[in-house]
C-alpha cells in the first residue's frame, strides 16, 4: 500500500502441451461460491492467451526499458462475467533468464504494490546485475506488468494531473468544522471526476480482476503455474489470487504484508496504517537525535519533534518557496517512516534548510510542474489506488464515522491520521458499487507460500504477515526483528536473501518460521 506515495517463446513441438497445461481449470471450490460466472470467463480468456501468446518486440522508446528487455501486450475481458465483451491491453515485459537452458526454471512474475504501482522496472535487477537477484535470474525470466487501469494499461484519471499535483495544498490537519467541509468537498469532487473520467473503467477495478489478469497472464506466458513475487499491497493480490487459484501456484514470496482478513480491507486497514507510521515516525526522529552531531535538529526525540512542528507552523503561516505548506511537508517526510535507506537523505535536506537552503527542500518536496509525464503518472497512480480500494470493499458512507474515527486517532497518532483520511475519503461517495472482500484462504493444492515481513513495518503493519500466515496453511514467516523498512526482499540481508533465494530455486523453506536480525542502520 502506497501513500502520495516487475522467456523465451515455447518451441512449437511442446506448444500444444503448454497450452493444455497453462489452461487447467482453476479451483472452482475457491472461486465458485464467491464468483461463479467469472470462473468461465477467466478459462476462456486464458485458453485464448495461451493459444496467442505474447508478441515480444523492444520497447517503445519512451517506456525507457533498453533491450535486451523485451515488451508486449496480453489482452484481457474488462468483466470477466463478460468474456466475449470489452478487452483492455495489459503492458508486460521481460528479460529471459541469464542461465543455461537446464537452470531455466520459468517466468517469475512481479508486483511492487500500491494499488497503482507498474511493475515494468523489474527486469531491469538483472540490466543492473542486481546482486540480490543474481541466482534467481539464472532460473526465472523476470516478468513486470502494469495492472488494468495503470500506465499503458487502459490507463484511468480522476482528475486534470496539472491540477492534481499543484501546490500549496491545505494543511491535512483541520483548525475548525470549516476546514472539514472543504476537505470533504474536495473529496467528493474528486469521486465524481473519477466517474467523469473513467466511469466504465470502475466497476471493473477490483483486485480479484487484476488477480484473474495475473492468470491470464501466466497462462500467455505459456506457464502451467504461477511464480509470483509480491510486495505491499502485491501481497493481498498474491493472497486473492492464491484464494482463487491454488492449483495454478508454482512458488510466491510475499513482502511486507496487507492483512487480507474481510473486516481490514479497506477502511480499518488504513485506520491501522495510522498507528504504524507513527510508531516508525518515532523511531527515525530518535535515530535523528542520536545523530544529532551530524544534523544539528534536536538531540532528543522530543526537541525533533518540536522542530518538526515548528517548521510544519511556518510553512502553514508561509508556504516555504510559495509551494511548500504541512501537506507538501508530509509528502516528503513520510517516507522516513516506509524506507529506512530515506533517513539521511531526509535529515540531511532538513538540516541544510535550517542552514539557510531553501532550495535543496524545495526541489526534494514540492511539485514539477514542468514534468508532464511524471505528474501524469503520479495522478494516474493515485486514480487507480482511489478505484481499487473503493470498489474491493463497502466504506462508512457515515461523516460522522470517519470524523470519530479519525478525530480520536489524532490525538495519539497525529503524523499521518488527516491526510490518510482525506486521500480516502471519497470511498464515502464512491460512484460504483462496492463489492465484498474475497474471503482469503487454503484451496486444496496451494504450496507453502513464503512471508516476509519487518516487525515495525509503517504501511503494512506486522498483524498481517501473522494473519496470512494462519490462513495460508503451510506457509512460512521470516521475521525481520528490530526492523521497519517497507519491502524487505530488496535490501541486503543475508539471512533473508539466502531464504529467499532458495525458496525461490528450489521450492524448500525452514521447518519452523524464522526471526532473523535487522539488516543494518542507515549512517548519516
Amino acid at each position: 500500500m502506497r501513500r502520495t506515495a516487475a522467456l523465451g517463446s515455447a518451441g512449437a513441438l511442446i506448444a500444444g502441451t503448454l497450452i493444455a497445461g497453462a489452461v487447467a481449470a482453476p479451483a472452482a471450490t475457491a472461486e465458485g461460491r464467491h464468483h461463479g460466472s467469472e470462473v468461465r470467463g477467466v478459462q476462456l480468456a486464458a485458453a485464448r492467451a495461451a493459444k496467442s501468446g505474447i508478441d515480444w518486440k523492444d520497447c517503445p522508446a519512451d517506456w525507457a526499458l533498453a533491450k535486451p528487455i523485451q515488451c508486449g501486450w496480453v489482452t484481457v475481458p474488462l468483466d470477466y462475467a463478460k468474456p466475449d465483451g470489452k478487452q483492455i491491453k495489459l503492458a508486460v515485459d521481460r528479460h529471459v533468464s541469464t542461465g543455461t537452458k537446464g537452470e531455466r526454471q520459468g517466468a517469475l512474475i512481479y508486483n511492487p504494490g500500491g494499488p497503482g504501482g507498474s511493475g515494468l522496472r523489474f527486469p531491469t535487477r538483472i540490466t543492473t546485475k542486481n546482486p540480490l537477484w543474481t541466482n534467481t535470474a539464472k532460473a526465472y525470466d523476470f516478468v513486470g506488468f502494469e495492472p488494468r487501469g495503470v500506465g499503458h494499461s487502459a490507463p484511468i484519471s480522476c482528475i486534470d494531473p496539472q491540477e492534481f499535483v499543484k501546490a500549496p495544498k491545505a494543511d491535512p490537519v483541520p483548525d475548525s468544522e470549516a476546514d472539514k467541509r472543504a476537505q470533504r468537498k474536495l473529496a467528493a469532487e474528486y469521486a465524481d471526476g473519477c466517474a467523469e473520467r473513467s466511469g466504465d473503467m470502475l466497476p471493473h477495478m477490483t483486485t480479484p480482476n487484476t488477480a484473474r489478469d495475473l492468470d491470464v497472464i501466466r497462462a500467455a506466458l505459456g506457464e502451467k503455474k504461477l511464480n509470483y513475487l509480491g510486495v505491499s499491497y502485491g501481497t493481498y493480490l498474491g493472497a486473492v489470487y492464491g484464494t482463487l487459484f491454488p492449483t495454478h501456484v508454482r512458488r510466491m514470496v510475499v513482502d511486507s504484508v496487507v492483512n487480507p482478513a474481510k473486516d481490514n480491507i479497506w477502511y480499518q486497514a488504513n485506520l491501522n496504517q495510522d498507528i504504524a507510521f507513527q510508531g516508525r515516525w518515532d523511531d527515525w526522529k530518535a535515530w535523528v537525535a542520536e545523530n544529532d552531531s551530524v544534523f544539528h535538529i534536536g538531540a532528543t526525540p522530543q526537541k525533533v519533534e518540536e522542530e518538526w512542528l515548528k517548521l510544519r507552523a511556518e510553512a502553514k503561516k508561509s508556504p516555504i518557496g510559495g509551494v511548500l505548506g504541512p501537506a507538501e511537508l508530509i509528502g516528503f517526510f513520510q517516507s522516513a517512516p516506509y524506507y529506512d535507506s530515506t533517513w539521511a537523505p531526509i535529515a540531511q535536506t532538513w538540516s541544510d534548510y535550517r542552514g539557510g537552503d531553501t532550495q535543496a527542500l524545495v526541489d526534494a518536496a514540492a511539485p514539477d510542474m514542468s514534468d508532464i509525464a511524471g505528474n501524469i503518472s503520479s495522478e494516474n497512480s493515485n486514480a487507480v489506488y482511489t478505484a481499487v480500494e473503493c470498489t474491493d470493499a463497502k466504506w462508512p458512507t457515515s461523516w460522522q464515522k470517519w470524523d470519530r474515527d479519525n478525530t480520536r486517532l489524532h490525538q495519539d497518532y497525529p503524523f499521518m491520521t488527516w491526510a490518510n483520511a482525506w486521500m480516502n475519503l471519497p470511498c464515502a461517495t464512491w460512484p460504483a458499487k462496492q463489492q465484498t472482500p474475497l474471503n482469503v484462504k487454503t484451496g486444496k493444492g496451494l504450496p507453502p507460500v513464503l512471508i516476509v515481513q519487518s516487525a515495525r513495518d509503517a504501511a503494512t503493519p506486522y498483524q498481517g504477515a501473522v494473519e496470512l500466515h494462519k490462513r495460508f496453511k503451510g506457509s512460512r514467516l521470516i521475521t525481520e526483528r528490530d526492523a521497519g523498512s517497507h519491502g524487505v526482499t530488496g535490501l541486503v540481508n543475508p539471512c533473508i536473501n539466502e531464504r529467499v533465494d532458495t525458496y525461490l530455486l528450489t521450492g524448500k523453506t525452514d521447518r519452523s518460521d524464522v526471526t532473523c536480525a535487522p539488516h543494518a542502520t542507515p549512517k548519516p
